[in-house]
């Protein structure tokens, strides 16, 4: 009887990635139970670690920036979707120099392995992986963004932005591949899981669920996305995994047709949908178009036949993953970008002249003022000073508040900015500076407007209505800044920044920072106006 044919459930085309080595040394071929094997030198896996995140931290695929560049140059984009490519493209410029990296959320750590049979280690894998990640976390201009339970409610920074997470699995041969993945909070929140049942089966059902989740998805994790759905899975958590990986861009090369044996495939007519459903949106990259997505990926699995579960998920536009792999040449990370400069060619510089120059340095009232004389979707150049705080920050205040029923005058005098840095490089004025998602502020901001607080808000992605409602009824303002232009902002946009209060929360402290010509986009009115209903 012959032996029966290995089966894979996610069979995958030869790997055609583009990759440059990082050494030639840590491998070498040894005897092992009466064959060859591929022995791994522990420090070839911190090494490759290292560089993987060093790379992610800083550069993008060529791919990718090429589907930016795409956007600036379609004449069908609105100016809203092209102003914001362009300031992409001029990020990853800046953040290729190694200094500032790509987005202030360098992200959690996660790395997949796929250790082959005949590939020998001292057995201490993830133990080195995790090193060599944290000396990058540890000696560049990133962010420590994980914490950790102290108890069921407490919770403090790590320091190291560890833990990471290591899944390694078992696969055939003499080679070592991973996929390196940099995860910000932002496109991680939008990530959900649905357990449907063989109802959504039916071709105008599937259609108006996708309509309906992919709406919701809104633009606060840094639109143009990569997005991914994945219909079906044999459990929850397989589908889960299926939708992290497509984001990613990892599963490219599944087949295009299913199997009765049961195999994952793409489905080509169904990420053209996918893709005009998030056309039909008009949410955009980020301020209205049609650019919502530069990607779709449509992937279909077996399912126990009482289950039917759906996953949705996305990449941002700080795009940070990459493959790598030993062999017995050595140790190869797949080829980032390293001149993305080359993509800005024939662009402007990021000039914004249309915009309206809204002076920071002044009473609040005069300010609010101004801003009442806009129409919503208007773009404005914000120079003075701002107020920073972010998620722990309100939480602080808004106890004391409770407590007390004082709030700090900063929070009065000034426009409040959802943001927080990476650390700052020596010699300028902040490292590398972005908005976190409004949405998370939302329980905060009515009370907070009633008592005179928060009148001007900024950070990035569409809010609740409740905050909607909070600007019509209290006078107040939201403005939209770009979310994944944080290198950029950093070196062009601020002056000065200082903490002024919780200095203890690292980066989750309240600044103070001066900006020049900082792009926003004025998003929610006083009149109840709301730019992604016009």
């Amino acid at each position: 009887m012959s032996a029966p044919k290995p089966f894979k459930l996610f069979p995958q085309r030869p790997d055609r990635t583009r990759y440059r080595r990082v050494s030639d040394r840590f491998v070498r071929r040894v005897k092992c139970s009466g064959g060859e094997a591929l022995a791994v030198d522990h420090a070839g896996l911190v090494l490759l670690a290292a560089e993987a995140f060093s790379d992610l931290a800083f550069y993008l695929r060529p791919a990718f920036l090429k589907r930016i560049r795409a956007i600036v140059d379609d004449p069908r984009a609105s100016d809203n979707e092209r102003f914001v490519a362009g300031a992409i493209l001029r990020n990853a410029a800046i953040a290729g120099e190694g200094v500032l990296p790509l987005c202030q959320d360098t992200g959690s750590a996660q790395v997949v392995g796929f250790k082959g049979h005949r590939v020998l280690t001292d057995g201490r894998d993830e133990e080195a992986l995790t090193s060599g990640l944290r000396d990058v976390y540890r000696k560049r201009n990133l962010r420590y963004s994980l914490v950790a339970p102290l108890s069921v409610f407490e919770e403090a920074n790590t320091g190291t932005n560890l833990p990471a997470q290591v899944d390694l699995l078992a696969s055939e041969g003499e080679e070592y591949h991973f996929y390196f993945m940099a995860k910000g909070g932002g496109s991680s929140n939008k990530t959900a899981l649905f357990q449907e049942s063989k109802a959504l089966l039916e071709e105008k059902k599937l259609e108006a669920f996708l309509a309906e989740h992919v709406r919701a998805l809104g633009v606060a994790a840094c639109p143009p996305y990569r997005l991914a759905v994945v219909l079906g899975g044999l459990s929850p958590e397989m589908t889960m995994k299926t939708v992290k990986l497509a984001s990613a861009g990892f599963l490219d090369s599944l087949p295009t047709r299913g199997k009765k044996s049961g195999i994952a495939f793409r489905d080509a007519e169904w990420e053209g949908r996918l893709a005009k459903i998030a056309e039909e949106t008009g949410l955009g990259a980020q301020f209205g178009g049609r650019f919502l997505v530069h990607e779709a990926r449509f992937i279909r699995l077996p399912r126990h036949a009482g289950s039917c579960p759906v996953g949705i998920g996305v990449s941002c536009n700080a795009d940070r993953n990459c493959r790598g792999k030993i062999t017995a040449e050595g140790l190869f990370i797949e080829q980032l970008e390293k001149d993305p400069g080359r993509f800005l060619e024939g662009i402007p510089s990021g000039s914004t002249p249309g915009a309206t120059a809204v002076d920071l340095d002044r009473p609040i009232a005069e300010i609010l003022r101004d801003l009442s004389a806009l129409p919503v979707g208007t773009m404005v150049r914000l120079s003075g000073p701002l107020v920073v705080a972010r998620d722990i920050a309100h939480a602080r205040i808004w106890k004391m508040f409770k407590e007390t029923g004082r709030l700090p005058d900063y929070f009065k005098n000034h426009p409040v900015y959802y943001a927080g840095p990476a650390k700052t490089p020596r010699g300028m004025a902040s490292g590398s500076f972005g908005p976190t998602t409004a949405q998370r502020m939302d329980g905060y901001l009515p009370a907070l407007m009633a008592a005179g607080a928060s009148k001007i808000t900024l950070a990035k992605g569409n809010r609740s209505p409740k905050v909607v409602e909070a600007c019509r009824e209290h006078g107040g303002f939201f403005l939209g800044t770009i979310g994944g232009a944080a290198a950029l902002i950093a070196k062009e946009h601020i002056i000065r920044s200082e903490v002024i209060d919780f200095a203890d929360l690292g980066m989750e402290a309240v600044r103070r920072i001066v900006v020049k010509d900082l792009p926003a986009f004025l998003i929610y009115d006083d009149k109840g106006g709301d730019l992604y209903k016009k």
